[in-house]
């Protein structure tokens, strides 16, 4: 999934810097020199969950306004709400059509 994720984005002209779950996605942003236009996170992850993880990102000022997307296998409102509530902008259910995650990231980066 990850692959196919970082093929679609990067034939979409974006750059893609991955980490392998939430707490070295955390390591990766604060390691990173640029600010990203926009996150891409799974709810259900080792070591850290994808809820964990925004609210992490969201703690930090460099990274309180970049949209969050939750790319998720998960369908229950209360997830939803709960992802929502910890900052996510948007959310995606797998398997997820290319070009509507390319739209809805480029709907909240506009």
């Amino acid at each position: 999934m990850q692959m196919m994720l970082r093929n679609t984005l990067e034939a979409a002209g974006y750059e893609v810097i991955q980490g392998e779950d939430g707490v070295d996605g955390l390591h990766v942003l604060e390691a990173t020199k640029s600010i990203p236009s926009a996150i891409i996170t799974d709810i259900n992850m080792p070591r850290m969950d994808g809820f964990g993880f925004i609210e992490a990102v969201r703690k930090d000022d460099r990274f309180r306004r970049i949209p969050m997307i939750c790319l998720t296998t998960e369908v229950d409102p209360e997830k939803k709400k709960r992802a929502r509530e910890a900052g996510a902008t948007g959310w995606i259910v797998k398997p997820f059509n290319p070009q509507s995650l390319i739209g809805a990231i480029r709907r909240v980066t506009a």
